[in-house]
């Protein structure tokens, strides 16, 4: 088994349709701000594109990528 149990953990606990389904905006920012790698990022962004497609989402989303790369590098 690999070493990555802290991504998966949080994965498999909080998957896209709960970070971007809550009951209200402010919850789905924060959702969007625990976000912590570009593999759940893209979970996300794939989900919103096939379910909701809703261009404020998109677009905090992008955000969150810019973060996340300024980040890593």
């Amino acid at each position: 088994m690999e070493n990555s149990a802290d991504s998966n953990g949080s994965d498999d606990a909080f998957p896209p349709e709960k970070r971007l389904e809550a009951p209200n905006y402010r919850l789905i920012k924060a959702g969007i701000a625990t976000i912590s790698d570009m593999e759940t990022l893209r979970e996300c962004v794939a989900y919103e594109n096939a379910h909701q497609n809703r261009t404020q989402i998109l677009r905090r989303l992008q955000w969150k990528a810019e973060e996340l790369r300024e980040s890593e590098g």
